[in-house]
């Protein structure tokens, strides 16, 4: 991919005029991509993506309080699912950064889990390179665009409340036990782990779920208890 269709991409799609377009190469630039292009790359975007989560999370987070009159404890879930790993990888893959991002050939043959924590990563070290090159006012926009805009479907479809409190809630009510959480499978390397964990309630598998945090997998695994629960009700 040339610079000028880096520079491109910006303009059009991101909707940013950079004034280092290396900057934004970078944010797309996968760890992996360095160790087959060692001369032509030094640098690659795990900084950025601390940054840019930082940013992110101010600009939600005021967003939020400035908007809703809502108790800590709501707005905190609001804010995960705002910036949870699904929400910014599903921002990245609807701007076309899969085409972009700069990675080794194994890296390009992994998985589509992989993948979305790939695209999630890339999404938050894109926020750092315009907050960097543009300043917060800028990086605001690109935010609230792409990420904010997302909050009515979410608060329309319940989406933002935590699955593993609701199972819990459902479980003792129902059957008076606590749901447990096992990993059951760790694949790939340390820093692009996948985890696979199964919740289980009276010793009954109820749900499995996957993620590159064992918090996101607890999740979609009580996500999927839920709709076991729900499926045992109508039946």
């Amino acid at each position: 991919m040339s610079q000028k269709n880096y520079e491109e991409f910006a303009n059009s799609v991101l909707k940013v005029n950079f004034n280092d377009i290396e900057i934004l190469k970078t944010a797309f630039t996968h760890r992996s991509y360095l160790n087959e292009h060692r001369k032509s790359s030094k640098e690659h975007n795990e900084r950025l993506e601390f940054l840019g989560d930082a940013v992110l999370e101010l600009v939600v987070t005021r967003h939020l309080y400035l908007s809703f009159d809502e108790p800590e404890g709501v707005l905190t879930n609001w804010r995960s699912a705002l910036v949870r790993t699904e929400s910014i990888g599903a921002a990245a893959k609807r701007l076309g950064f899969a085409d972009f991002l700069r990675l080794s050939r194994g890296e390009k043959r992994g998985s589509d889990r992989a993948r979305e924590q790939i695209l999630a990563n890339s999404f938050e070290a894109v926020i750092g390179a315009i907050y960097l090159d543009q300043g917060y006012d800028v990086a605001e926009t690109f935010i609230a665009d792409n990420i904010l805009t997302t909050l009515d479907k979410i608060l329309e479809t319940g989406s933002w409340q935590d699955a593993k409190s609701k199972l819990q809630e459902l479980s003792q009510s129902k059957e008076g036990a606590t749901p447990i959480y096992r990993v059951s499978e760790e694949d790939g390397p340390d820093h692009d782990k996948i985890f696979t964990i199964e919740v289980q309630v009276n010793g009954r598998a109820l749900g499995v779920g996957k993620g590159a945090s064992k918090q996101s997998a607890q999740q979609e695994a009580a996500a999927a208890a839920l709709k076991s629960y729900s499926k045992t009700a109508a039946s």
